[in-house]
């Protein structure tokens, strides 16, 4: 019988390979950014101003807050601010994927996927360490990253055309279409998640709705990373002794 331990390491994820994982991420985000497009057009933003925030910003729940918090007249610093509180997560994603990641990174190419790092991406990348990180590779990357905001963009700019077209009759619609971005992430969420991990969900889950019923919504997330990243620091002790009473 033959040998598993000899045989050939599979080859690296290939850019065709990301564009075919990406799917999951497209699918989930087009209708998103539709229903932002569209948003953003109905609180007085120009179709050009909306797609230019989905390229430059690219931040997902962040962009229908800084819309809105503008349209309602609020300073572009305080809108900033909030926003940057909302994504200040962000910062952990690379150190956390370079925590999985075998061998050295290339500079060009990491600042490439870096700049489409969302939430979906990382756990796309996350699960797919997880599950293999010989196979994980920085084309891969690019690729899902790359495919992700593509589809980011140009459902914004097809929202923003039909901001005050037929859809107004329709505003289910819209509520089932933002909803769908939590939803795509938990779904990655949940396919990446491991037992021993599940102190350090609970940890983040407990700060998130501390933060929420007792603050806002920016501060829901600030409490729950806290309390994710407390959590997996004194966590690894206890999670040995109880796999090794």
């Amino acid at each position: 019988m033959e040998n598993p331990h000899n045989r050939p390491p599979l080859p690296k994820a290939t850019f065709g390979e990301g564009i075919f994982d990406s799917l999951p991420i497209v699918i989930g985000y087009v209708p998103v950014a539709f229903a932002f497009g569209m948003n953003a057009v109905k609180l007085g933003f120009t179709p050009l101003e909306g797609i230019f925030l989905s390229c430059v910003i690219y931040a997902g729940a962040s962009q229908f807050v800084i819309t809105t918090l503008l349209s309602a007249g609020m300073s572009i610093w305080v809108a900033a601010l909030t926003v940057m509180a909302m994504d200040v997560r962000h910062l952990l994603y690379g150190p956390a994927l370079r925590h999985h990641i075998q061998g050295g990174l290339a500079r060009r190419k990491t600042a490439l996927w870096a700049f489409g790092l969302t939430d979906e991406v990382f756990s796309a990348a996350i699960a797919k360490l997880i599950k293999d990180n010989r196979r994980w590779s920085e084309n891969w990357m690019i690729s899902v990253a790359a495919c992700s905001w593509v589809s980011w963009v140009l459902g914004t700019a097809a929202g923003a055309l039909c901001g005050n077209g037929p859809l107004n009759a329709y505003p289910a619609l819209e509520a089932a279409l933002t909803f769908m971005l939590p939803a795509l992430f938990l779904s990655f969420l949940l396919a990446a998640f491991q037992r021993r991990q599940a102190l350090v969900l609970t940890a983040a889950l407990t700060g998130a709705l501390a933060g929420l019923l007792l603050l806002s919504i920016p501060m829901a997330i600030l409490a729950g990373i806290g309390g994710g990243c407390l959590a997996a620091l004194v966590g690894p002790g206890k999670t040995a002794a109880m796999e090794h009473p």
